[in-house]
């Protein structure tokens, strides 16, 4: 019961990583505010688990800034951000529009430093924390994937700066930054994957882009919620501009050995 008498707000809450970690929040004795754009996915998520729902875009400031006094006002108190809001953003620099660039920096950048901002001064009241979903894709570089990996670069320096200017406030703020997930946007990729080398069915995809990870394998949403509820929790008090990989050891790997094995 690490959340009892505790309230998250969670962006991109109806799927995915999200909703993995409102089920464990609430498990655990915590309230629960999902918030993302399509309704349906939150309603299903909220009447599984008994949490709240808010139709808003996280990019949006008056959206977000009533979302956070709408939790409040509920439950007299935030105590969590999870900025877990994001989207796509591949394709060759070369060719991509600008509108292309526009979306990644708004689904992935702007949710995150949008509803920090508007949740920040509800966070210090409470001495609270924010978690910050990147990926390693804001460690490394994926191919043609300029304006998502550039977007998760920055929410970790995000991170970083509200982790050095709220700390002495009594906000943490840490980043978790997963591989490969077992997740509906990830599934898209593996029809890619599937297609490309005339895989049968989306298991072998998910082991192809994980061979050459340590662990042989992708991570699911409950891994990962797992990390993030951990440093939401009490139990990472001293935990302040950590970034987590939850990546089955993928960043350990020394690129230019892999001839060798």
């Amino acid at each position: 019961m690490r959340f009892k008498n505790k309230t998250a707000l969670i962006t991109g809450g109806g799927t995915g990583i999200g909703a993995a970690v409102a089920r464990r929040i609430r498990l655990e004795g915590g309230n629960v505010t999902l918030v993302g754009r399509r309704p349906d996915p939150l309603h299903a998520v909220a009447e599984e688990i008994g949490a709240t729902i808010v139709v808003a875009d996280a990019a949006d400031g008056a959206s977000m800034k009533a979302a956070a006094v709408a939790v409040v006002e509920q439950f007299g108190r935030l105590d969590i951000l999870v900025a877990n809001a994001g989207g796509h953003g591949v394709g060759p620099t070369v060719s991509m529009s600008d509108e292309t660039w526009d979306l990644a920096t708004r689904l992935n950048l702007n949710t995150a430093f949008v509803s920090a901002r508007e949740t920040l001064p509800h966070l210090i009241e409470s001495k609270g924390n924010i978690v910050v979903l990147a990926s390693i894709a804001g460690l490394f570089a994926g191919p043609d994937a300029a304006g998502y990996v550039t977007m998760k670069h920055a929410c970790i320096g995000l991170a970083k700066s509200l982790a050095r200017d709220y700390g002495r406030l009594g906000v943490r703020t840490n980043t978790v930054c997963p591989g490969w997930v077992t997740t509906a946007m990830a599934d898209e990729q593996m029809e890619f994957i599937m297609e490309k080398f005339k895989l049968k069915g989306i298991e072998e995809a998910y082991a192809l882009v994980t061979k050459d990870v340590p662990l042989g394998c992708p991570a699911t949403p409950e891994d990962v919620a797992n990390a993030v509820c951990f440093l939401a929790s009490a139990e990472a008090a001293m935990v302040n501009g950590a970034i987590l990989t939850v990546d089955g050891g993928a960043g350990t790997v020394d690129l230019p050995t892999l001839a060798f094995t």
